[in-house]
């Protein structure tokens, strides 16, 4: 099988930017062979992560490619000897070689079975702040955070996915973003809380009221007090708002998450992960539309289920309903456009919403025509059938609309069109949909007058008086 893998090196690699044919090889300077089976991460150029294997052995390897990619491999090098030194788990090193083309690699233990904090936490969406579960999830990573902060550590890309839980511990990876500290001595404590305050605000906002939970776990490890609370939650704020620019800019450029083309005819986004189960689709949205389940034909949209990979999606084109309706809407962003950039702003907030997949804008260089989003298909019952008017909703569906408003209410997010049927009662979580005039309104006059008018349309699905009226109208953010 080796023979019939193609041999390359760091120099192709560079010029394949992330059209990498897998699986390859490379020849390391010792002599040895690294077949890579699978891509973990792409950085263009510059690195590359994967699924390999050397001498029979299983290994993660780490790619320099670039230009500065020895320089980069001494600052990995140094950070996980760091992590060792400080008795912090981190994955062992294994080789550390030049390849051909002028790169070099870096081989560590392939750790499985593993999950990234990420995806662990991931499994705990939609419970809420404060949940024991949730919390005996939290508190190991922020007592591993706080050890890294007393070994004078402060680990510059500080998200989830790099935190690995492995065989009951946590283990630290990405050594080349570690900052290191004058020998001997700990994070000085403003700089610690602001490292901290970057952990903490990729948690829904709902969570800053449970910070007295947490910190302590951080503390204890960073052998420290625990840190002014007023201070770490304007720090919190702070990083959560460039969290969210930055996010909403990257939905519309390629890179990493997302693959993005644009002709003069044509604009497209799709999430990296689901370009090709999605290809067919975006080629002729149209046609997806014609095979799968019409669920609205109407004239200013038509909506559409869809069977794609085995995976039930949403297809949904924006229509224009003669030349006036055209004209008015080329020079704006689509309604696609605003939809897809309002659905990752509520998961970013924490706030259940179907997960946006691909945008699609027709152009007339910079006119925009006819637009579509796909998103996964969320199958719940929507409120005005779910619910009975003549009683308060169960206990379990209070708690989830009470949930929503909060963080809605919290963030200053209104939805435009809060009609029943556009919340959906899906997995113990009330989900929004049709995101087409959602707006996070930046001053507090402004979303409360918008607000008033959300909060009236939603108690307008049920008659005056009703049990469910009074509840609503009890419960519900003051308009």
């Amino acid at each position: 099988m080796m023979t019939a893998v193609a041999l390359t090196n760091a120099s192709t690699l560079r010029d394949a930017g992330r059209a990498v044919p897998m699986p390859f090889r490379v020849l390391l300077a010792d002599g040895r062979s690294l077949l890579v089976l699978r891509l973990l991460r792409v950085l263009p150029g510059k690195r590359l992560v994967g699924d390999a294997e050397v001498d029979g052995r299983r290994v993660l390897a780490k790619l320099f490619i670039g230009q500065r990619g020895e320089r980069h491999l001494h600052r990995e090098q140094a950070g996980l000897a760091a992590l060792r030194r400080a008795g912090i788990p981190t994955p062992a090193v294994r080789a550390a070689v030049p390849i051909a083309g002028g790169g070099h690699a870096l081989l560590t233990d392939f750790l499985d079975p593993a999950e990234s904090f990420a995806q662990a936490w991931e499994s705990l969406r939609g419970r809420p702040a404060g949940d024991p579960q949730a919390v005996d999830r939290l508190l190991p990573l922020l007592h591993t955070l706080g050890r890294l902060h007393a070994a004078g550590l402060v680990h510059e890309d500080l998200h989830l996915g790099n935190f690995l839980c492995h065989a009951g511990r946590i283990f630290v990876i990405d050594g080349d973003a570690l900052r290191l500290g004058p020998p001997g001595q700990p994070v000085p404590l403003h700089e610690a809380t602001a490292n901290l305050a970057v952990l903490l605000a990729q948690l829904p906002a709902a969570w800053d009221d449970e910070l007295s939970l947490l910190l302590p776990a951080h503390a204890a490890g960073a052998g420290v007090d625990v840190p002014s609370m007023a201070a770490l939650r304007e720090q919190i704020a702070r990083v959560r708002r460039w969290r969210l620019r930055d996010l909403l800019a990257k939905t519309v450029r390629d890179c990493s998450l997302f693959a993005v083309t644009q002709t003069a005819a044509r604009f497209t986004a799709v999430a990296r992960a689901q370009a090709g189960a999605l290809a067919a689709v975006i080629a002729s949205p149209d046609e997806a539309i014609r095979a799968g389940r019409i669920l609205k034909d109407g004239g200013t949209s038509t909506v559409a289920r869809v069977l794609v990979d085995h995976q039930m999606l949403l297809l949904k084109r924006y229509n224009l309903k003669g030349l006036g309706h055209a004209l008015g809407r080329a020079l704006r962003p689509s309604r696609a456009w605003h939809s897809w950039r309002a659905a990752h702003r509520l998961q970013f907030f924490g706030i259940a919403t179907p997960t946006p997949l691909a945008l699609i804008e027709e152009r007339l260089g910079p006119l925009r025509r006819r637009a579509w989003l796909v998103s996964e298909y969320c199958p719940g019952e929507n409120l005005l059938l779910h619910l009975a008017a003549d009683r308060e909703p169960p206990a379990a569906e209070a708690r989830a609309i009470l949930q929503l408003f909060a963080a809605m209410h919290r963030q200053r997010i209104t939805h435009g069109d809060l009609k029943a049927m556009n919340l959906l009662w899906h997995a113990g979580q009330v989900w929004l949909i049709d995101l087409d005039d959602v707006v996070q309104h930046r001053s507090a006059a402004a979303h409360s007058r918008a607000w008033s008018r959300d909060r009236a349309r939603l108690l307008r699905n049920w008659p005056v008086g009703s049990a469910l009226y009074r509840w609503l109208d009890d419960h519900l953010p003051a308009a």
